[in-house]
Parts: C-alpha cells; sequence; structure tokens
C-alpha cells in the first residue's frame, strides 16, 4: 500500500518509502521535508478524545518547533499504528502550485 503525502513515517520504514518514491514520478506539488522526534505521547482527558503525538520538527523556530498530531497512522498493509515516544520521523510540508510564488534569485550585487 502506498503512504499518502503529508503522513508521518517512523525513520524504521525510510527505506521502504525511499524505495517507493525513488520509482514514482514526482509530486507536482511543492513540498519540503523536516525531520522530527516523537517527544511524548498525551493521554487524552476524555475517553472520546483521540491520544496525541508531541513531535519536535528540527530546522523550525524555536516557539514553533512542536507540533501536536492525532497518534494514529497506517502501516503499509493498511493497519492501524501508532508512534512511540522517541521515534524518529519526517513531517512534509506539500501544497499546491497556485499557492507558492517563485524565491527571488539572489543578484550577488550589493546595495
Amino acid at each position: 500500500m502506498r503512504p499518502e503525502l503529508g503522513t508521518i513515517v517512523p525513520a524504521s520504514q525510510w527505506d521502504l518509502v525511499h524505495c517507493y518514491f525513488a520509482e514514482s514520478p514526482m509530486s507536482e506539488k511543492p513540498s519540503t521535508t523536516l525531520s522530527g522526534t516523537v517527544e511524548k505521547i498525551i493521554k487524552p482527558l476524555s475517553p472520546d478524545d483521540p491520544e496525541k503525538a508531541q513531535i519536535t520538527v528540527e530546522g523550525a523556530d524555536h516557539l514553533y518547533r512542536e507540533i501536536r498530531i492525532e497518534n494514529t497512522l497506517t502501516d503499509e498493509n493498511g493497519d492501524q499504528v501508532r508512534l512511540k515516544p522517541g521515534a524518529e520521523v519526517e513531517v512534509t510540508v506539500e501544497a499546491p502550485p497556485e499557492a507558492t510564488t517563485p524565491t527571488t534569485p539572489k543578484t550577488g550585487k550589493k546595495d
């Protein structure tokens, strides 16, 4: 089963995902991928609420480094799995082309 773009993939599965994407055409959507680490698992206050995983994203600004997501992932067999504390993950941000603008090339000129 193909992992969906934007999903968080544990480092133990990076080789499997890398092989899959190496054979696939590049996505038409601009994207960036950052490394992250699952810092902790947050139990819900109510049994009706989902468990959360807090992930520290490397390369993010200090005040915005942690994100919390529902701790439910789908493995290659379609089974639901959860992240463990300390797991190394990749966080991918993807946008449709119309939501982006080209970067300004650096000219090397000094004012």
